[in-house]
């Protein structure tokens, strides 16, 4: 049977234990090929995977019907959240029975699971982001060096990996200074009002661009083995780059795309400059098994390690689908 893609306004109850993916072109997510072998893997039974697709910043009803057909349909288990987990959350808070700290701090919610028939909204990219990080970039890499952080992008996963490498816990691994851009001034709000609960020691500078030029100029005035992101979905959701052609990144960089498939022009950049500039680059991919994984463990309520064995044999399975 070809994998399900619904969207808003063709819901239907499910006939058969379903998880979902909430995000714009879900039938193209690698997570298609995975999670069959995924649920194989982990003793998960007889579960189907369903896309819904609905467009970015969709009107407020389509994300409600969303989470109220969730919410009624009893063997909808739950579901994973992207490029709308702010959009959604604040367009169906109310609808939650249970919302965790770290989403009702950042105003998001990555992760919709249930418990005893209860709704709970959960924020998982805080943990899932900050696994990446550590990944290529461990903290001993930012104790050696004074590292800007420069985020494409304000929405939720900017705003959890914000909170990842700015929280006091980190000491001396914090950033010497944040810069977030977006074309919302109300997502860089949210954002710089999540970082002054959590470190207002860090310096924050937010950006409103109007174009790609906005972002080149801050990018030119970065230190050496600065952080980079595009968390704009640029790549993924639509087609480009946050960044123009000539943009050039600054030296010993860390370049990080949140996207691993697209057209991926922001990694075709930073790719073009790596030797060049001694950056160390990485795509989505890492992200891309971690933000997956930790939503699974919270549905389906099973332990998945974050490393070791079990954690290396998901990602094996993982990569071979790639």
């Amino acid at each position: 049977m070809s994998p399900r893609t619904l969207t808003p306004s063709t819901l239907e109850p499910a006939t058969r234990p379903t998880f979902y993916f909430v995000g714009v072109t879900t039938g193209s997510s690698s997570i298609r090929s995975v999670f069959p072998r995924w649920a194989e893997e982990l003793g998960l039974g007889d579960v189907e995977l369903v896309g819904i697709d609905v467009e970015p910043h969709a009107p407020v009803e389509q994300y409600r019907a969303v989470v109220a057909f969730l919410a009624a349909d009893p063997a909808s288990l739950g579901a994973l959240v992207t490029t709308h987990k702010i959009d959604l959350f604040h367009a169906a808070r109310h609808l939650f029975d249970e919302v965790d700290p770290l989403a009702a701090l950042m105003g998001e919610v990555s992760c919709l699971s249930k418990r005893d028939g209860l709704l709970r909204a959960s924020a998982k990219d805080p943990f899932s982001s900050g696994l990446a990080i550590e990944a290529f970039a461990p903290a001993d890499a930012w104790t050696d060096a004074d590292r800007e952080v420069f985020i494409m992008g304000a929405g939720g996963s900017a705003i959890a990996m914000d909170w990842y490498l700015s929280r006091p816990e980190r000491g001396s691994a914090r950033p010497t200074r944040v810069v977030l851009s977006d074309r919302s001034s109300e997502r860089l709000a949210t954002a710089a009002a999540v970082h002054q609960q959590v470190a207002p020691d860090v310096p924050l500078r937010t950006l409103v661009v109007g174009s790609a030029s906005d972002n080149d100029a801050v990018l030119a005035g970065l230190t050496p083995g600065a952080l980079v992101v595009n968390a704009t979905g640029l790549g993924k959701d639509a087609p480009g780059s946050p960044l123009g052609a000539t943009a050039t990144f600054p030296e010993r960089a860390l370049v990080w795309e949140l996207n691993y498939r697209g057209d991926l022009v922001f990694l075709d950049q930073a790719r073009a400059q790596e030797a060049r500039r001694s950056l160390v680059v990485e795509d989505g991919w890492t992200y891309f098994v971690h933000g997956w994984t930790q939503v699974i463990a919270e549905v389906f309520d099973v332990v998945i390690p974050t490393r070791g064995p079990r954690f290396d044999r998901l990602s094996e399975i993982a990569a071979s689908t790639r």
